[in-house]
């Protein structure tokens, strides 16, 4: 049985292979994540099939520009019949994207990467822990008046508190309990995600390059059935 709040990503070579990943979760997967790997290759237009599909969309671009960019950008990805998109957490680049997406499409604010720990924070010139930025970027979104923001786990439930109960809180750098954390520095297993306040999960090579995705898959939707 497939959740909605799952999230694969389909960060692969092509759109053939991810189309082939598509077919081999079947029903057991109904939302996706496409990411930059393949918007170069025709992601947008592959989240239009995927859409058509009766599939949940997640297109995630991170769209980072000046003002007048990012919304005419975003009023065009909301033409692809995408579910979910993601700019960067920028107020400026969040608002505008605000006044472009239309009545379906949701945007979500990047807050830190998942793949940056306190260290990389320091090294790229921040003075906050990680927790004090994505806090402070939360904070900016809901005054920008977009959806939700992307976070790591950690945050999900600092997050929770402080925000509307429709706000989403998206939450990549998930694994099982013993998978390899590969390049993710703050992580949670689906359970101790959902039960921090995450609204949706993003799961990439746990399933994508596991033996037996969907098996893969189905463990992670019992996992956050546990709730």
């Amino acid at each position: 049985m497939s959740d909605p709040r799952l999230y694969v990503a389909l960060d692969l070579p092509s759109i053939e292979q991810a189309r082939e990943m598509v077919r081999r979760l079947g029903d057991s997967v109904v939302s996706y994540k496409v990411g930059l790997q393949l918007l170069p290759l025709g992601g947008a237009e592959f989240g239009r099939e995927l859409a058509a599909m009766g599939k949940n969309v997640f297109l995630d671009f991170k769209l980072h520009d000046i003002d007048a960019t990012v919304e005419k950008a975003t009023r065009s990805i909301a033409g692809v019949g995408a579910d979910l998109l993601t700019v960067h957490a920028r107020p400026d680049v969040m608002r505008a994207a605000a006044r472009g997406k239309g009545d379906k499409l949701k945007v979500l604010g990047v807050t830190v990467l998942t793949s940056l720990d306190e260290q990389a924070l320091i090294d790229i010139g921040y003075h906050h822990t990680a927790e004090e930025l994505v806090l402070h970027r939360v904070r900016q979104a809901i005054e920008a008046g977009i959806d939700g923001v992307v976070s790591s786990p950690l945050e999900a439930a600092k997050i929770r508190a402080m925000v509307p109960k429709d706000f989403l809180v998206v939450t990549p750098g998930v694994r099982m309990a013993g998978h390899d954390a590969g390049d993710q520095k703050r992580i949670a297993t689906p359970y101790d995600a959902f039960k921090s306040g995450a609204s949706h999960i993003v799961v990439g090579r746990p399933v994508t390059q596991a033996n037996d995705p969907r098996a893969s898959a189905d463990k992670i939707v019992a996992d956050m059935a546990r709730l």
